[in-house]
């Protein structure tokens, strides 16, 4: 009873128009995706796809507050154009972005949690599996925006894809770029970059060069 009621609570206009935007009559009117009131809708584009069965609050963005986080001057940002796919339940929670460009795709797994303050950025593609989580300040981009040449006017770096495996903990102020991989059931320690494909599974990677901290590791919340 109290979960239904701190769910009857999230809507607002925000929430209504995110959802009849995106979704047809049946599943907008059943409200899948919760948006708070301190969330930016920059850009309500694209297409938002959620894979599985639909039910109120499935996905929620902005909400959650954290003691380093300002949640009264801080606010979400949603800018897409391109395509969200939800294989499931997600939260994230507030003063987190998320930049979807025309064209690029951004899909998140069943079981997400993104803590506050974190940016998604996708011009190609983003891939994040189940039950993975990315913890505060963290940034996650496969582009770099600006076009770098070559002494031959050839152009080199494009954007490249992102993958997330599964049971992913991405711990505090790490940052993934483009063509990042990181393997199932691993753990990125905080203030991390990551840059190419990790290969051991269940591993905690970290340091200066990213290096294998600890293999052999499970993890939970």
């Amino acid at each position: 009873m109290n979960k239904a009621l701190k769910l009857l609570g999230r809507i607002n206009l925000k929430t209504i128009y995110f959802n009849f935007k995106y979704f047809p009559f049946g599943m907008a009117i059943r409200l899948p995706v919760l948006i708070s009131n301190n969330v930016f809708l920059h850009k309500v584009k694209g297409q938002v796809i959620i894979n599985g069965p639909i039910k109120t609050g499935l996905i929620q963005i902005g909400y959650g507050k954290v003691g380093i986080a300002d949640f009264k001057r801080s606010r979400a940002i949603w800018e897409v154009e391109g395509d969200v796919i939800f294989n499931g339940r997600s939260y994230i929670m507030h003063g987190c972005k998320i930049h979807v460009m025309k064209n690029a795709q951004l899909i998140i797994g069943d079981g997400f949690n993104m803590s506050v303050e974190c940016v998604i950025i996708a011009q190609k593609r983003i891939r994040i599996g189940k039950d993975s989580g990315i913890s505060w300040e963290s940034l996650v981009m496969d582009t770099d925006f600006h076009h770098i040449y070559d002494e031959n006017g050839i152009e080199f770096n494009h954007p490249k894809e992102i993958i997330i495996g599964d049971n992913v903990w991405v711990a505090c102020k790490c940052t993934i770029l483009k063509g990042a991989v990181i393997p199932s059931g691993c753990v990125v320690a905080a203030n991390s970059m990551i840059t190419k494909t990790l290969i051991e599974e269940k591993c905690i990677y970290g340091g200066n060069p990213l290096r294998v901290l600890k293999s052999g590791i499970t993890w939970k919340y």
